[in-house]
């Protein structure tokens, strides 16, 4: 039977980014604070996925020998180091979250069966990697606070009541929502990025923090006058917004994850086309991975 396992480990090391090729106004202006001499640091945690068989002994493999790989063939040499300067990969590409990923997995591989490699800069930004040349993902997250009363305007109280429950209560009620954006895109050659990290903030600060958030969004926002705010929905719409500018940006919006409590969240995964965008909705405990 085919098993996927996973492994956690973790690093602390510093990095910088700056080109050489590049004048110190220009690295300012492409890389902001990260910058800056003579660079800054992370705890960096770790997840390595592998799959295969079940032997007799239940094991995909003896996750004892696992850990030695991943001790051996990356955290010994990475942890308290310059990244830069630690491996020949990140003088060529800089050692961006989403490259690391990349250069972790390819260290890895001749050694155990990877399937991704999923790296944690900081509980609000990490990256994946799934062996797919170029191809990397990088989830950033950020939150807002937001009433909303889920009741259908065709329908009457008694009726809403019945299906929606207590959430359609007359006067609403508030949720402070987590927002995870992920995209999709090809590492540079050079910078090691998919995306401008501080663009694709900015776009997800204006299109959908800065008005979202502290708002009754039945009445303040046009769109869901019609539209039930469900969790649902509200993710949706959100993906609808971002689409656009992540793509003016040179990546994909891949998935929205809005965690609207810690038991209830949403995700709705982004194909090429919007008309294609599914849903999928789950009960969950919020943590991240271990």
């Amino acid at each position: 039977m085919q098993c996927i396992v996973n492994r956690r480990a973790q690093f602390s090391a510093s990095h910088r980014y700056w080109l050489p090729e590049l004048s110190e106004a220009e690295n300012i202006e492409k890389f902001d604070v990260c910058s800056r001499f003579p660079g800054h640091g992370h705890n960096y945690v770790l997840f390595v996925s592998i799959a295969g068989e079940l032997d007799k002994y239940g094991m995909v493999l003896n996750l004892s020998d696992v850990k030695h790989v991943i001790k051996r063939e990356v955290t010994s040499q990475l942890d308290f180091s310059y990244l830069n300067d630690v491996w020949t990969e990140f003088q060529q590409t800089l050692p961006t979250t989403e490259n690391i990923a990349r250069v972790i997995w390819q260290r890895l591989a001749p050694h155990l069966p990877v399937v991704r490699v999923q790296l944690f800069e900081h509980p609000e930004l990490w990256a994946d990697y799934t062996g797919n040349s170029m191809e990397a993902y990088l989830t950033t997250s950020t939150h807002f606070s937001a009433a909303h009363r889920l009741a259908h305007s065709n329908l009457s109280d008694t009726e809403n009541a019945e299906i929606y429950g207590k959430c359609a209560r007359p006067h609403g009620h508030g949720h402070n929502y987590h927002l995870e954006v992920t995209v999709k895109g090809e590492i540079d050659p050079r910078t090691g990025m998919i995306v401008d990290l501080v663009a694709l903030n900015q776009a997800i600060e204006d299109y959908v923090i800065e008005p979202f958030d502290h708002t009754f969004l039945n009445k303040d926002i046009a769109y869901f006058g019609e539209v039930v705010p469900t969790a649902e929905n509200i993710a949706l719409y959100i993906s609808n917004l971002l689409r656009s500018p992540i793509q003016e940006l040179g990546a994909k919006l891949y998935k929205i994850k809005l965690i609207e409590s810690p038991n209830n969240s949403c995700e709705i995964y982004c194909t090429e086309s919007e008309s294609n965008s599914t849903s999928a909705v789950e009960n969950e405990q919020v943590l991240m991975p271990v």
